[in-house]
């Protein structure tokens, strides 16, 4: 059981039987009546947001999440396949399973699925991929200066504002939980 002070961003829980995670975190020290925890909460089956409110000594249930290496292996539009590299057990899920992670997967490329009671509940990206840029407009002479951005369109079809240097063949990082240009590969 976690105590509202232990609800960290990023933590998982359980309220009302469904998983959520912290995607907010904040605690106001009220004296003498102890402290209240204003979190906002991702329901990790639907993906909708909302805020709670905990205070003092309340009880919040630990979620049974657990993790799973899978490889991507491909997608036929309505469902994408991912495979267990260990045990070669292959899983379908559908494209609102995996949502905005699509914008990301690539061929061959290692993520984890997470599972609540035996059903994948989520895609977990790492925070940075390096994708290739596979179209972009080529730099106006003269306009090179570090604030002009353009688009850039990566491997997977994913359009990313990129900045006036980068050509196409580049290999550049890209937030996965924003879609934003991070840096170029050396």
């Amino acid at each position: 059981m976690y105590q509202p002070t232990d609800l960290k961003k990023g933590t998982v829980c359980q309220i009302d039987g469904k998983p959520y995670r912290v995607v907010e975190y904040s605690q106001k020290v009220m004296g003498r009546g102890g402290s209240i925890v204003n979190v906002k909460l991702k329901n990790l089956i639907d993906g909708s947001v909302i805020p709670k409110t905990f205070k003092g000594q309340e009880r919040i249930e630990m979620a049974e999440v657990s993790n799973k290496t899978v490889q991507y292996l491909y997608n036929n539009g309505s469902n994408f396949f991912f495979m267990d590299p260990e045990s070669f057990e292959q899983f379908e899920l559908s494209a609102d399973i995996v949502d905005n992670a699509s914008n990301f997967l690539k061929e061959g490329d290692e993520l984890t699925l997470q599972f609540f009671d035996g059903k994948v509940i989520n895609v977990e990206l790492p925070k940075n991929l390096y994708l290739k840029v596979t179209y972009t407009e080529d730099v106006v002479k003269g306009d090179t200066t570090s604030s002009v951005m353009k688009d850039a369109t990566m491997e997977t079809g994913l359009v990313v504002k990129v900045p006036a240097f980068i050509k196409q063949g580049d290999v550049i990082s890209v937030d996965t939980s924003t879609g934003e240009y991070r840096e170029r590969k050396k």
